[in-house]
């Protein structure tokens, strides 16, 4: 299957004669495909491509033939990669993957061009559902829902970079950026593939809710992890999202309740001994437990809607299967 999608957004992304090369090398460079003198890269390099996989195991498990919604799939990820490049500039990460950002290597003005042209080719690769026999008012449709998922994408962003400026975030707030920001793309796949395979809306919209409360419940786990995740697992300093004063789940909710804590993050960013003395103020309210109990409610959620959805072809394990691994995941 995600060979079928990297066919897809290859030949989507593929260069022109009468472009300079360069701009799909920026392209081809965040899709993991070639390098920045844009020498191809080997197969296996390129990322997980869990959201294209997601979205055509859900048009499996719906009773549909997954290569028709490979064009689908594809855009859903052009649409997640548009938002990274974007995202990369705005929040001046250097790296991705551990490789330079576009915009470091080609500046943000040529990275906010590239990341332009990504969302545009993600609609060129969603109108290819036609090619695949998909009914024209479900291409339309799919398009529409494109679109609504990149202004909720945008909405998240905008919040995750006004909350770096803000120190009364709350809890809901917080629950409602990640929504937006992460949870709407997740959901946008699994909804798609039940929407090529041709469901009833009832149908349609468990998919949608099933993949709305993973990505949420993904990202829950994420928060755990970026605090108290074994740093030989997760391949990075578990401390980083303290060190950069993150709000997240556990630490918002600790905020609101632990005066130390707000004391410590009142304080400059410098200060010895600074996180232990914050998982000490976390672990004291209980945050790691709340963060745990509300990533078990997602969780519970997700696979609610799924079963509701009654899947009954053999897509439906595979799916299953998955959910459960980025559930139960270490890392």
């Amino acid at each position: 299957m995600i060979e079928a999608v990297e066919a897809e957004m290859q030949a989507v992304l593929a260069s022109e004669p009468s472009v300079d090369d360069t701009f799909f090398a920026m392209l081809q460079y965040h899709m993991g495909w070639v390098e920045a003198d844009h020498t191809p890269i080997g197969k296996g390099q390129a990322g997980k491509r869990i959201r294209p996989l997601l979205c055509l195991l859900s048009c499996a498990a719906a009773g549909g033939e997954w290569q028709k919604a490979v064009p689908a799939a594809a855009a859903a990820e052009l649409l997640h990669s548009f938002s990274l490049i974007h995202d990369d500039i705005q929040d001046q990460s250097p790296t991705r993957r551990g490789k330079p950002t576009v915009w470091k290597i080609w500046g943000a003005p040529q990275a906010i061009n590239s990341g332009d042209a990504m969302l545009a080719y993600a609609h060129i690769a969603m109108s290819r559902l036609f090619e695949r026999g998909v009914a024209p008012d479900v291409v339309v449709r799919a398009l529409r829902r494109l679109d609504e998922t990149c202004i909720e994408l945008t909405k998240g962003q905008y919040a995750d970079m006004s909350f770096e400026q803000r120190d009364d975030v709350t809890l809901d707030e917080y629950m409602q950026m990640i929504k937006r920001k992460t949870s709407v793309l997740v959901e946008l796949c699994a909804e798609l593939g039940a929407l090529v395979a041709g469901q009833d809306e009832v149908t349609i919209q468990h998919f949608g809710q099933f993949g709305l409360n993973l990505g949420l419940a993904f990202q829950v786990k994420d928060d755990i992890l970026g605090i108290w995740g074994d740093e030989a697992v997760i391949g990075k300093s578990a401390a980083t999202d303290i060190e950069t004063r993150k709000k997240t789940l556990p630490v918002l909710y600790g905020l609101a309740r632990h005066d130390g804590l707000r004391t410590l993050y009142q304080q400059p960013t410098n200060q010895n001994g600074f996180v232990p003395q914050v998982i000490t103020c976390l672990n004291e309210v209980g945050a790691r437990e709340y963060a745990e109990k509300e990533a078990a409610a997602y969780s519970h959620n997700a696979l609610h809607h799924l079963e509701a959805a009654a899947p009954t072809s053999e897509g439906y394990k595979t799916l299953y299967d998955l959910a459960l691994k980025l559930l139960n995941r270490m890392a």
